[in-house]
């Protein structure tokens, strides 16, 4: 009984008002003022901010043709991110509803989608709470859909391993050390390195939208290069001769739309016209 009435008393002088707690009863009182003191006022009293979320559903289990459905959601109540927004749908409006999503701070890539008519990543873009207008939700744009907002990345994950991403050397290793490079060659792999391979640059690119099957597209340009241009790889000759094709490389029109979209503000553009210049030098 004295262990919870000092309890009690060390609450109490935290909360800024110590009483004396009676020693008859000590269990009772310190319920009682515990349970009044510690309520928060107005807890349940929250501002309503109800947005319309418009996603676009396809179930390929169902003969139904794809469909918009619209979700009320408070977003006073839930997260900044439309991410955020996403995951409360799914565990209180619809179960239903598929999205990928991992790491929630632009790290993996898997929440690629088209929010808003702009391809981008949900975990880095936030619910604009001060307009009206519903947020519009759809998958990448043509890319086949798997279900709802979930692409379909087996042609992007094919395109990508043809480029051979490792680091390929003819000279036999010495010793079991790294392979160093300065810190000038080091540099050249900024703005490269850092891609997710999220897809977002790719299908926004109208030359990716109609040549997919043929054309690598930005992402995959953009790591192509980051090989090519990596002091350390061994097969340069040999990878821009790979890439010296009319559909794989020269699909690109400079329309640039893959470097204003990408969420990790990187130039794919200039990647790809980095390898067309390499190219000719090589002629």
């Amino acid at each position: 009984q004295n262990h919870l009435i000092y309890l009690t008393m060390a609450l109490r002088h935290v909360l800024g008002t110590v009483r004396k707690v009676p020693v008859a009863a000590p269990q009772a009182a310190a319920a009682r003022y515990l349970s009044t003191d510690l309520k928060l006022p107005n807890a349940t009293a929250v501002n309503s901010k109800i947005k319309n979320f418009k996603i676009y559903r396809f179930n390929p289990d169902e003969n139904n043709k794809p469909y918009i459905s619209t979700y009320p959601l408070n977003v006073n109540e839930c997260g900044p991110m439309v991410l955020d927004a996403l995951i409360k749908i799914k565990n209180e409006l619809d179960s239903t509803l598929s999205f990928r999503r991992s790491c929630r701070e632009g790290i993996c890539g898997s929440c690629a989608m088209n929010i808003d008519g702009s391809n981008t990543l949900a975990c880095l873009t936030y619910i604009d709470k001060a307009s009206t207008d519903p947020v519009k939700l759809y998958p990448l744009p043509h890319m086949y859909v798997i279900k709802d907002l979930v692409g379909d990345f087996t042609n992007f994950a094919d395109q990508y391993q043809s480029i051979q991403p490792w680091l390929k050397t003819k000279t036999p290793k010495v010793g079991d050390g790294e392979l160093l490079q300065s810190q000038v060659d080091r540099k050249k792999l900024d703005g490269m390195y850092e891609c997710i391979l999220c897809a977002c640059c790719s299908t926004s690119c109208p030359s990716y939208w109609w040549n997919a099957d043929t054309y690598l597209g930005p992402a995959v340009l953009m790591q192509a290069y980051r090989w090519i241009e990596d002091s350390r790889d061994e097969y340069t000759a040999e990878r821009l001769e790979e890439l010296d094709d009319s559909f794989k490389l020269y699909r690109c029109h400079t329309i640039m739309m893959c470097s204003k979209t990408c969420p990790k503000h990187l130039n794919p553009g200039k990647a790809i016209a980095n390898i067309k210049k390499r190219i000719a030098d090589s002629h």
